[in-house]
């Protein structure tokens, strides 16, 4: 849709449907109040869709500007089903700007409440315009009120994770009370949501209630907890992941490699590898100087017999300058570095230039799979 602040926008296809279900709900709610309008009200109602989403947007963008603000990388902002998010790819280093990230998307649709409310006391009741400021007014109070409630992933589970933390000076604690308490609240949504419309708690009047009501407000209930369920297992996975992350290091991860000039026959190569003890092959000029990785699939690739006939050139990867790793890195910088330049195997390097080793992508991987698995401290 567009990159406000330079972070791209995009709209999921689910939102084409929570668009039109909008679209076909405020419509019959629309011939209530205004009943001459006729098939003119699914258009008015298709605008609310549209204009609720921009108030989302608003709110997400929010998010987005107070983590530009404090120098976290965002991925990009999308419009989906019963919402958007910001992917912000780094976590906020302190409490207190966790609790400010969390906080200003509620407040800026708290905001836009009082906005269209003091718009609405310029126009006249009962019509067009009217309706559509109510609606729009009582739509981001919903929003506001509903991502404020204590529990991940909502703005309000962010916030209680960043007070948790402040008090026990650890983030993984935070996460955890956070994650589990909004567990507790997709539970409540299952069952309370159906009971408070049954009820008429919502203002709704049980009269109007039939059973094709009764199964929408369950099937809805159960969407919005699965949601938030899944949500805080989500954050809790990912918590446990940035906990191991100084886990990963590159220097730890990286196979021995020994140099091969570039006309090296592949069987040749290998048998020098073999009574080294390494691992991978790197190729290099006749100064020395590496140029090139030969990539593990090729070699996989080529079949026993043609090995004598095969250079290693015709096997290589040639060097960029995001192939070559600091063997001192570790965490989030090295999956930064690695996430900049994607490539199957990169050149390990010494502080001083020298060749350390090759480090692959699938050893990367099973070191996330063992961190994973690993229980917490």
């Amino acid at each position: 849709m567009g990159r406000p602040f330079g972070v791209p926008v995009y709209v999921a296809p689910s939102w084409f449907l929570v668009a039109a279900l909008i679209t076909w709900v405020f419509g019959d709610q629309i011939e209530r109040v205004l009943p001459d309008l006729g098939a003119a009200r699914y258009l008015v109602s298709l605008f609310f869709a549209v204009a609720f989403y921009a108030s989302v947007l608003v709110h997400e963008l929010a998010h987005t500007i107070a983590a530009l603000r404090f120098k976290l990388p965002v991925r990009r902002i999308q419009l989906q089903f019963f919402g958007g998010v910001s992917e912000i790819e780094k976590e906020s280093e302190t409490p207190g700007r966790e609790f400010v990230l969390a906080f200003v998307g509620p407040l800026l649709s708290l905001v836009l409440a009082g906005v269209f409310y003091a718009a609405m006391q310029a126009v006249e009741p009962g019509t067009v315009p009217g309706v559509l400021l109510a609606g729009l007014m009582i739509s981001n109070l919903i929003v506001a009120i509903f991502n404020l409630l204590p529990g991940l992933p909502l703005d309000g589970g962010r916030m209680l994770r960043a007070v948790v933390w402040k008090l026990t000076g650890k983030p993984m604690s935070g996460t955890v009370a956070a994650a589990w308490v909004g567990r507790a609240l997709a539970i409540t949504v299952l069952i309370g949501l159906p009971l408070l419309t049954r009820t008429g708690w919502l203002g709704n009047s049980t009269a109007d209630i039939d059973g094709f009501t009764t199964v929408t407000d369950a099937l809805l209930a159960a969407i919005l907890a699965a949601i938030i369920w899944t949500g805080a297992g989500n954050s809790l996975r990912m918590a446990r992941l940035r906990e191991h992350l100084p886990d990963l290091r590159a220097r730890a991860l990286t196979r021995r490699a020994i140099p091969v000039e570039p006309e090296t026959p592949l069987s040749e190569a290998l048998r020098r590898a073999n009574e080294a003890g390494a691992r991978a092959l790197v190729v290099v000029d006749g100064t020395g100087s590496p140029t090139g990785i030969v990539r593990e699939a090729a070699i996989a690739a080529v079949p026993q017999h043609r090995r004598p006939w095969v250079a290693v050139t015709t096997l290589t990867q040639d060097l960029t300058d995001g192939m070559r790793v600091p063997a001192e890195l570790t965490g989030q910088p090295l999956l930064d570095h690695l996430r900049a330049t994607p490539a199957t195997e990169y050149l390990v390097m010494e502080e001083t230039g020298e060749i350390y080793g090759v480090l692959s992508t699938t050893d990367v991987e099973r070191a996330f799979v063992k961190a994973m698995a690993r229980p917490s401290p």
